[in-house]
């Protein structure tokens, strides 16, 4: 039986620690790789030394699951959907539909954004669905990488 295909896409976040958690997040939903762009820091830094602080929150699965940094997630969701792949977003807006009423193709990519600001219009023009975790406090969002966990465990029905 052929593996589902997982990919990942981490744009422009800040925090070491939230992308050790993807990264923790990701392989244990199954994920196959994770692509990291713009100023995502990566798991190595800029002499290929492995970075500490990410390693630390990812316990080696930053080592385990393949990845690939590009500095424009544009050229990375235009290659997958040429491959056919499921574009999915996971972010607050206007037109996004609730997470739970997300029907997922595959191969599949689940795309993220920065912590403040999140993903930039111009990529969600790019991406299939927009799903978004409705909020019931007073607080209008999650954590990038606590809202990845429930996002892609409840939308892959994990």
């Amino acid at each position: 039986m052929k593996k589902k295909e997982i990919f990942v896409l981490l744009h422009n976040i800040r925090s070491t620690h939230n992308v050790g958690s993807i990264f923790r997040t990701a392989d244990a939903a199954g994920a196959g790789k994770i692509f990291l762009s713009g100023y995502t820091p990566t798991p190595l830094d800029k002499f290929g030394r492995p970075r500490k602080d990410i390693a630390k929150v990812s316990l080696g699965a930053e080592k385990t699951l393949d990845w690939e940094y590009a500095k424009n997630a544009k050229k990375i969701i235009e290659k997958l959907k040429k491959e056919k792949f499921q574009i999915v977003a996971l972010e607050q807006s206007q037109n996004s539909v609730d997470y739970k009423k997300v029907k997922i193709k595959f191969p599949v990519l689940f795309v993220v954004g920065n912590e403040v600001g999140g993903i930039e219009k111009n990529i969600l023009s790019l991406c299939d669905t927009v799903a978004e975790i409705p909020m019931h406090g007073k607080k209008e969002s999650l954590n990038v990488s606590v809202a990845f966990g429930v996002g892609i465990f409840r939308m892959l029905n994990i």
